[in-house]
């Protein structure tokens, strides 16, 4: 019988001797995986440098014989605010893979937009289609006089004080392809300048 107890006596000791390792090994694993959450909260930080913002969204419904099937497309525009914008479309059969596939698109077409200060060089048209927008630079503390997906394009792009006019199609994407043509179309006094081969103050009226 005292044998008995003794052995069971010590694998009691060996259990309770045993369970704190297990715990100090789990307490090991947590900071590391706390670590490789922060790491990737850091890399997604650094690697999101556009702000993106949703335009519109469209249910394009296709009729079959077996009955309907629905898609989306989605237009979204990018931008950091510091004169780089663009935009981009998606479809997909759900929103959200839609709105990946517009933003994926958008950073690919990003271009930079010349700036005075907080508004734009001269006056200036874009033209798509049957859609014009009419760009206007403004003093400062104006605003951004647009809307809907003018303001989108303006306000990523950094642009904070302007006057725009949508003439002809009010369709979002082509008042957003008519808005990216104007700001394309825009010069400074400095590439005027070196174009013409004289200084800025020669040309300046």
């Amino acid at each position: 019988m005292l044998e008995n107890e003794t052995l069971a006596t010590e694998e009691v000791v060996e259990k309770v001797e045993e369970a704190p390792v297990e715990k100090n090994e789990r307490q090991q694993r947590r900071p590391m995986n706390n670590r490789r959450n922060s790491n990737n909260r850091r890399n997604d930080r650094q690697e999101k440098e556009f702000e993106e913002r949703v335009v519109k969204i469209n249910r394009i419904t296709k009729v079959v014989k077996g009955g309907r099937r629905m898609r989306f497309s989605a237009l979204v525009v990018v931008g950091d605010k510091k004169g780089r914008v663009g935009f981009g479309t998606g479809k997909a059969k759900e929103v959200p893979d839609a709105i990946r596939k517009a933003t994926e698109n958008a950073q690919r077409n990003v271009f930079r937009v010349p700036l005075v200060g907080s508004t734009l060089p001269h006056e200036i048209v874009g033209k798509y289609g049957a859609g014009a927008v009419v760009l206007r630079p403004a003093a400062t503390g104006t605003g951004v006089i647009a809307g809907g997906a003018v303001r989108a394009v303006l306000e990523l792009a950094g642009i904070t004080d302007v006057i725009s006019k949508c003439l002809g199609s009010r369709t979002a994407v082509n008042v957003v392809r008519s808005t990216v043509d104007g700001l394309k179309n825009m010069v400074t006094l400095e590439q005027v300048s070196a174009l013409r081969g004289k200084k800025p103050q020669e040309i300046r009226y």
